[in-house]
């Protein structure tokens, strides 16, 4: 049973996959908002209020590896699952070092998507 309560920022690029993934992420009970750039992330001063960031690695402007980076860099530890179009062993292991909750692909099915998500926020207090 998923949370109501439970934020989750997703930061892509393609307005179509962020249309996509928030109602997918309604529809499994979460509250989503979309950004379109790391840097629209940053801009908005609730963004270490998440309980779990959908991530695109490659974003245009900031990455999403180097984002994490930054987030880390303040102390931000809200969990990350990163998402790809482009998916390269390189790429993975570096997101995996980051300590990623989870690392998809685009294409791969939502449902793989949403137990990443529910495993990463399962100690949610509300």
């Amino acid at each position: 049973m998923t949370n109501p309560d439970i934020h989750i920022a997703v930061v892509d690029d393609d307005e179509s996959l962020c249309r996509s993934m928030s109602r997918l992420l309604r529809a499994a009970n979460f509250w989503p908002t979309a950004y379109t750039s790391a840097e629209d992330f940053l801009a908005d001063e609730g963004h270490s209020n998440y309980d779990c960031i959908v991530l695109d690695i490659q974003l245009e402007g900031m990455s999403g590896l180097e984002l994490h980076e930054k987030l880390v860099t303040k102390g931000i530890d809200t969990p990350v699952i990163f998402i790809t179009a482009h998916d390269a062993p390189e790429v993975r292991t570096q997101a995996e070092s980051a300590g990623c909750a989870g690392y998809f692909r685009k294409t791969d099915s939502g449902s793989a998507v949403l137990s990443a998500i529910r495993g990463a926020t399962s100690g949610h207090k509300s």
